[in-house]
């Protein structure tokens, strides 16, 4: 699929086939990364490395166009039990067109940053911008998940929470390791400011999207330790109501086991005192509840 985008007004409007200048290419195909390479004169491993979700960020230095491979979060899906992975997309920056490869179909342009467009310039800085929002959105909806399934494991006994806590724990690396690669091209682009030939307001921006990356950073970084560093405590929550249950099952047994006996042992097919007694079935009743608040204050003595 094939989307295209004009810069209007300061705005960025679907265009028609061969009249944009943002040029999206979504998941092609063989015959289409051929025409890529082709016309574009893209590196063919650059091309395939935008569309790998393990390649680094990086930013190459071609000689009629940038090549930016870039780390976005994956847009979620419920059947992935809580792990929230990442991707690639490549920018292909040229002096009047940009081309943008991506894997899936994803609203690039959406949200208020992108009210303000004049340059091919802007959309790749804005579209840097957008993705680290997208993160920061991401960890948002992972630390709401994170407390709600604390509250659940405060009364489980079972592993499926755990499990699913360690999903986003994993999910948390995968975010870590994308935005400190994101960090090291956004410095290598600010390191190269006269290569790329920035303007004084791109420049700002770009001190803006550093300074967002780190912070974004460290907000992923205090929740992955906040989820490693009580892990093992919830290990025990879940254990400890394991034990607090078994606790209950045998106070249940034993409280039904202790009449029985009584009951049992006036049961016996032998010659036993109060056999001729009128009321022996009130007597042995009488026991036997007897012998449950003995058990009863027995194991409150004990503090069992």
């Amino acid at each position: 699929m094939i989307k295209e985008y004009g810069i209007i007004n300061g705005k960025l409007i679907p265009a028609s086939a061969g009249e944009g200048a943002v040029i999206i290419y979504i998941d092609p195909d063989e015959k289409t990364r051929k025409e890529l390479v082709e016309k574009y004169a893209i590196d063919e491993h650059t091309l395939s490395s935008a569309l790998d979700p393990d390649e680094l960020a990086r930013i190459e230095f071609e000689p009629e166009h940038y090549a930016i491979i870039f780390k976005r979060p994956k847009n979620y899906s419920g059947a992935e039990q809580f792990l929230f992975l990442v991707s690639s997309f490549g920018m292909f920056w040229y002096r009047d067109k940009l081309l943008i490869v991506i894997s899936e179909d994803i609203n690039f342009f959406e949200g208020k940053i992108f009210n303000r467009v004049t340059s091919i310039e802007d959309v790749v800085l804005k579209i840097m911008y957008a993705t680290i929002y997208h993160y920061l959105g991401h960890l948002k909806v992972i630390n709401m998940i994170s407390d709600s399934l604390e509250q659940k494991i405060n009364t489980s006994m079972q592993n499926e929470f755990l499990i699913n806590l360690f999903s986003l724990e994993k999910s948390l690396v995968y975010y870590l390791n994308a935005i400190n690669s994101n960090g090291a091209l956004i410095s290598r682009m600010k390191q190269n400011d006269r290569k790329i030939s920035f303007s004084p307001e791109s420049l700002e921006i770009i001190d803006d999207i550093r300074i967002e990356n780190e912070q974004c950073y460290k907000q992923a970084e205090i929740y992955s330790n906040i989820l490693a560093g009580l892990m093992d405590a919830r290990v025990s929550i879940v254990s400890n109501n394991l034990n607090i249950l078994m606790k209950k099952l045998n106070i249940f047994t034993i409280a039904i086991m202790v009449p029985t006996f009584v009951v049992s042992a006036f049961s016996m097919n032998v010659r036993i005192p109060l056999s001729d007694h009128t009321e022996a079935f009130y007597i042995i009743l009488g026991l036997a509840l007897l012998s449950v608040g003995g058990f009863y204050f027995f194991w409150r003595y004990k503090k069992w």
